[in-house]
């Protein structure tokens, strides 16, 4: 199949979070099943330095944005057999120092540069002399892909290719004023109830979910999670009537970038058969950060964005209490002030058993993964979460929230404790985490059943390979739905 993806990061291009993980892994996946995979992602500011191996394409966009005409240029990067990156070059857009905010602020016109990139997604589907089956869309700022490809459909392209959209996040909607619309230049009949409109204002996820062909989440709880009101973000009724076309597939791992055994980040590899190397990791890491080197001091970290999503106000209670006890912590992230004072704070209190890093740094993430016992995820909600199955081939036990992802990737005890992989805690609360914490250090104290629990972890198996074929699954329901249509 031909299949053209679409997303406004993808690593190792350009990266906020784990969408542009995904997106280059599932690519990358697509290619070496056999398919031909393109990209297509905008031309933001450093990219063209990183990989000179950039070329313009002879290919011009002129599309209009409301009222205006506004000019890109189209760059290409060959990646391997059957993969190519197309980045749309229109530096008033993409030219800046950050993706979609600087110092915490969103870009103002956040709405007009997705939705130009947006067109011109749907453009290159249209005229590219390779012309691909399936597009397949990523969260809010490709949402309105599905829209422009129905409307255009309307106006006489023949056999559009079929629509999929994947929701990374459904918190994230791209929800602006309702003048936006006008910017799209689609027919205000679009602008409804049962489509772009979201209570008179323009919800650019929302259109996708209305109009594209399959919608996919990125793991099978979270999909259900979503047609609840609790967790439906207010769009839970439109995803129950669209349920017949709503699958959950959980996300893979990329094992070439995320191993123990080969990987340049790590200062000494280790496997399941040989774990030497693990405890050489904990103590360079201990040393890095500036904490005690102890081996015999059970070390959790966590590497996260710093905001309510990923359970961080329940986290700072819970190592409030437990850092009272025989163990350390680790932090690398970002994000809130109100939440960077409070880890301050904790290091202030605790300065021999915290160590904290804010920003992000590639190779101390591998680094904290590899040399950590246990890795904290007590998220609020987590549509799929990639750092539990990281942990997990690090031999790194994940204790994380019974939520979306991070319940359909770790196992319990008390679910099976012959196969168990970690530690899950369900009330969201600070005491509960807490509470988990404990189970962890009495399980880091009984060395059998760690190391049992450990090599389960490095075992698990969440390989693009046995991933890409769900995708490729729901890109043959789309043609087929296409052909119905």
């Amino acid at each position: 199949m031909k299949i053209l993806l679409a997303s406004s990061e993808v690593y190792p291009y350009s990266k906020t979070g784990g969408l542009a993980d995904m997106v280059g892994a599932l690519a990358v996946a697509l290619a070496n099943a056999g398919h031909e995979a393109r990209v297509v992602t905008p031309l933001y500011r450093g990219i063209r330095e990183k990989f000179p191996a950039l070329r313009k394409v002879d290919w011009y966009f002129n599309l209009p944005i409301g009222l205006r005409w506004v000019p890109a240029e189209l760059w290409e990067l060959e990646v391997a057999r059957g993969l190519k990156i197309y980045f749309i070059d229109q530096p008033s857009y993409f030219d800046r120092f950050g993706i979609y905010q600087e110092n915490h602020v969103s870009y103002a016109d956040n709405d007009e540069r997705y939705i130009f990139f947006s067109k011109c997604v749907a453009h290159l589907a249209r005229y590219l002399p390779w012309r691909p089956d399936v597009i397949h869309v990523h969260d809010w700022q490709t949402g309105l892909v599905p829209a422009l490809v129905k409307h255009q459909k309307s106006e006489g392209w023949e056999n559009p290719p079929s629509t999929c959209l994947t929701i990374h996040n459904l918190a994230y909607q791209g929800v602006f004023p309702e003048e936006a619309f006008a910017l799209t230049n689609l027919p205000a009949s679009l602008f409804n109830t049962e489509g772009a409109e979201f209570f008179g204002l323009l919800n650019c996820l929302k259109a996708g979910i209305a109009y594209a062909d399959f919608i996919t989440t990125v793991s099978p709880r979270y999909a259900r999670e979503i047609t609840t009101e609790e967790s439906g973000c207010g769009l839970d009724g439109l995803l129950r009537r669209r349920q017949k076309h709503l699958v959950g597939i959980l996300n893979g791992v990329d094992y070439g970038e995320w191993n123990t055994t080969r990987n340049p980040h790590l200062p000494k590899p280790y496997s399941v058969g040989r774990m030497a190397g693990k405890k050489n990791n904990k103590l360079d890491l201990q040393k890095l950060v500036g904490l005690p080197v102890d081996e015999s001091v059970p070390l959790f970290g966590t590497i996260s964005r710093l905001a309510e999503q990923k359970g961080v106000d329940i986290q700072l209670g819970a190592l409030s209490e437990m850092l009272n006890t025989n163990m350390q912590f680790v932090l690398l992230g970002s994000g809130s002030p109100e939440y960077e004072r409070g880890y301050r704070d904790l290091a202030r209190q605790f300065p021999s058993k915290v160590a904290i890093q804010f920003g992000y740094d590639e190779t101390l993430a591998h680094r904290i993964e590899a040399g950590c016992d246990f890795f904290l995820m007590p998220s609020r909600f987590e549509p799929c979460g990639l750092n539990q199955m990281y942990s997990l081939r690090y031999g790194t036990i994940p204790i994380v929230r019974a939520t979306g992802g991070l319940d359909d990737s770790v196992i319990d005890w008390t679910q099976n404790p012959r196969l168990a992989t970690g530690i899950k805690f369900f009330e969201y609360n600070s005491r509960s985490l807490a509470k988990a914490i404990r189970k962890a250090l009495v399980l880091f104290n009984q060395p059998k059943l760690f190391q049992i629990c450990r090599r389960n972890a490095m075992k698990a198996d969440f390989s693009w390979e046995r991933t890409v074929h769900n995708y490729v699954s729901v890109y043959e329901k789309c043609r087929q739905l296409e052909k119905i249509n």
